[in-house]
């Protein structure tokens, strides 16, 4: 198969690019699109066949669900069995937008596209290329990050082309996505909403809407109690590793920096290749071979936007030990933290 890229943004909003992406995802073909997350790998929702071409480009386990892109309210009534009252709600507050909501499905989505369950993960993208892909194909798109499984997820049409060339038919690149993490993941099926996935959107956003609102302990013990899994899309198996070793620090900023500088000089002298991935404010404290500055404190948005976009730059250069700090706190640090203790395999040294 050849993997062909289109360039679609506002510079080069060419018709025929959407006609030919349409065609594709309605013959149950894979088009990557971007949305305001990462970029996603999407195949028609409905269509069986297509949420297994999905599940084989990606060598992502068939019973990890995957999330359904809509781009209009009347979606619900063809995907969902039910749709919560906390569930427009939340549709007006945060859709479009960086959420996901997981209700009861109908028996017009396959089982192909769910993983199994009986309830669909459905979200209403902001990215004006997603919306457009979703509303003049016609198809509701099931789509998971376009990377293959278990690598860092795509924030960029070149990060998606080094994992899945050749195995989809069409990239549309529109740049660099805005936010680079995933979206939060929230489970409407029961009585209290359950955060399922962090991402942009906070607990406390949540709860401004609908109340109270808990996190799945999965989420908030993984690290403690690895037979304890989360049931969201994209969480249940290894997710977002570098090919070298991670290894997260956390404590005190001199004593983190103490530690990091003692380990990578240990390796460097065992013949390893080093980095470490810091904020801009303590980039200047470390002695690494590469020393990665993620973004900055003041602007955590910075940090989840490089996150992933680090961890590819680590295989580029060829690192075999990285050492990272802790960026734990703020509005984002739950979902930064997720994500990051998920590529360093939860290891985590504390000082």
């Amino acid at each position: 198969m050849k993997t062909v890229i289109e360039l679609y943004d506002a510079e080069n909003r060419r018709s025929e690019v959407m006609e030919k992406a349409g065609e594709i995802l309605k013959s149950g073909g894979l088009v990557a699109f971007p949305t305001e997350t990462v970029y996603g790998l999407g195949g028609d929702a409905l269509n069986p066949e297509a949420s297994a071409k999905i599940y084989a480009a990606k060598g992502r386990p068939s019973d990890n669900p995957l999330i359904v892109h809509i781009a209009d309210m009347e979606a619900l009534k063809v995907l969902a069995s039910e749709v919560p009252e906390k569930a427009k709600l939340l549709a007006d507050r945060f859709w479009p937008g960086p959420l996901t909501m997981i209700m009861p499905k109908s028996d017009a989505v396959p089982y192909a596209t769910t993983g199994g369950l009986d309830t669909v993960a459905i979200r209403m993208p902001s990215h004006p290329t997603a919306y457009e892909l979703i509303r003049s194909s016609g198809v509701y798109i099931a789509a998971p990050s376009a990377n293959t499984s278990g690598r860092p997820s795509p924030t960029t049409a070149q990060h998606v082309y080094e994992d899945l060339n050749g195995r989809i038919d069409m990239i549309i690149d529109s740049g660099k996505v805005d936010i680079g993490l995933e979206s939060t993941i929230v489970d409407l099926t029961g009585e209290i909403p359950t955060i399922l996935r962090p991402g942009y959107i906070t607990r406390a956003m949540l709860e401004e809407v609908v109340g109270p609102v808990t996190i799945d302990k999965a989420i908030l013990a993984e690290h403690e109690d690895p037979n304890l899994r989360p049931k969201a899309p994209g969480m249940k198996y290894k997710h977002y590793a570098p090919k070298g070793d991670l290894v997260i620090v956390e404590g005190k900023k001199q004593a983190v920096a103490e530690m990091i500088n003692y380990l990578t000089k240990m390796d460097a002298e065992s013949g390893l290749k080093t980095a470490v991935i810091a904020s801009d404010e303590n980039l200047s404290l470390y002695d690494a071979d590469c020393r990665i500055n993620i973004g900055s404190r003041e602007h955590e948005e910075s940090i989840a936007a490089n996150l992933y976009e680090v961890l590819r730059e680590m295989d580029e250069l060829g690192v075999q030990k990285m050492y990272s700090e802790s960026f734990a706190g703020g509005s984002l640090g739950a979902a930064i933290m997720n994500r990051l203790l998920k590529a360093a395999g939860h290891h985590v040294i504390r000082v």
